[in-house]
């Protein structure tokens, strides 16, 4: 690959990378916000009442079609790498909002103290139970993701792409709910609701965002005239 290519390629990576770290705080600071989402009627599992969910899922399934597309793109390494940015963004957010917090406010601030805590207050065990949760979920993505690559060959796109992300998904939505509820932060008699909801809703983006990882693939694989299962060598 020409030099002006590989130099091209790291912009891209960079750019990628800023968009993952980007909705992966954002998902973060946002998720104590929860709103009624009901695309088929209401409905009742096991008595839990769906389509009750956090916005902060709304910027999350960003993060697993990054991975995705640099994992195709760039290789594990480079996916593993964006990850572990993502949790020092993270970490490094809840250092801000900490020190914020600590700072008391002027008597005519438009933001109280107050209202600063009942937003912000439960950002630490948010970020927390995300973290954790997130982890887990994107390194598993990342791990199937390569496996069902090396498996199809190269083949195959929409198989890896959403067999990686129904399995991370899960693991994601079912950790941070459950860790919610044993912090407190979340009641338990919405623990199934959430995780069942919250797993609906990432399966149907999963599916939705299927188009978008193959039209990306299609444009940087022709642009960078890689072969089927190629990756681009970021070091060289």
């Amino acid at each position: 690959m020409a030099p002006k290519d590989v130099l091209f390629a790291r912009k891209i990576y960079l750019y990628l990378g800023a968009l993952f770290i980007t909705s992966l705080v954002v998902s973060n600071l946002i998720f104590q916000k929860f709103f009624f989402w009901h695309p088929f009627g209401e409905y009742t599992v096991f008595g839990a009442t769906l389509f009750e969910i956090s916005v902060g899922i709304l910027p999350y399934p960003v993060t697993f079609l990054i991975t995705d597309l640099i994992s195709e793109l760039f290789g594990k390494k480079k996916a593993n790498q964006i990850v572990v940015a993502g949790i020092f963004a993270s970490f490094f957010s809840l250092i801000i909002v900490y020190t914020a917090s600590a700072v008391p406010a002027t008597p005519w601030s438009p933001v109280d103290n107050g209202m600063f805590s009942s937003v912000f207050g439960n950002t630490i065990v948010a970020v927390f139970a995300s973290m954790m949760a997130y982890l887990l979920a994107q390194f598993v993505d990342i791990q199937i993701y390569h496996f069902w690559k090396r498996i199809t060959k190269g083949k195959y796109l929409w198989l890896r792409n959403n067999f990686s992300t129904f399995s991370s998904q899960f693991i994601d939505t079912f950790t941070v709910v459950l860790l919610l509820c044993s912090f407190g932060e979340i009641p338990w008699d919405k623990f199934k609701g959430l995780v069942i909801s919250g797993f609906i809703f990432k399966i149907i983006i999963a599916f939705l965002d299927t188009p978008f990882l193959y039209f990306f693939v299609y444009i940087l694989r022709k642009r960078f005239n890689l072969a089927l299962g190629e990756e681009i060598d970021l070091d060289a």
